[in-house]
């Protein structure tokens, strides 16, 4: 199951480095959700500094960033303050959050095939409605395309 584009995210509840999360919490500010693989890995090091580098310009568009993936909440606790990060990350072992936005994919590790989190962005509006979704994301200048998307938004 995925989300349509300017359908309405179901509210959720999650585990984070901050506490109890709650998307409905959010609501009246959009909201970036990515997803990344895991935790102290060299990609998703360097996207979680793109995001925590242009933090401040997502904040001064109305803006929250949340990083999700299947970590374990001890795991993004290390990661967020060895990286400094100033938004949360959820923890999402049970993969339910992975499942809603449809990102675990077959991929190919080392000429094998695992399942795993295909790198994904999205951008929830203030309304609660999904406004925009990268998939099958490349590090080098996403953060910056989503702080674009996210400044043009109207509503």
């Amino acid at each position: 199951m995925s989300i349509e584009l300017n359908s309405k995210v179901p509210d959720f509840t999650a585990a984070s480095t901050g506490g109890e999360f709650k998307l409905s919490a959010h609501k009246g500010k959009s909201l970036v959700l990515y997803f990344y693989p895991k935790d102290n890995t060299p990609g998703c090091t360097t996207e979680g500094e793109n995001f925590r580098d242009l933090y401040a310009q997502f904040q001064a568009a109305g803006c929250d960033v949340v990083g999700v993936s299947r970590d374990s909440l001890k795991s993004h606790e290390n990661f967020k303050a060895k990286m400094e990060f100033p938004f949360e990350l959820i923890s999402d072992p049970d993969e339910t959050l992975c499942n809603l936005f449809d990102v675990m994919k077959m991929k190919n590790m080392y000429g094998k095939q695992v399942r795993g989190v295909e790198r994904s962005t999205f951008v929830i509006n203030k309304k609660g409605a999904l406004a925009q979704e990268w998939r099958g994301v490349k590090v080098p200048g996403h953060a910056q395309a989503v702080l674009d998307f996210v400044s043009t938004m109207k509503d």
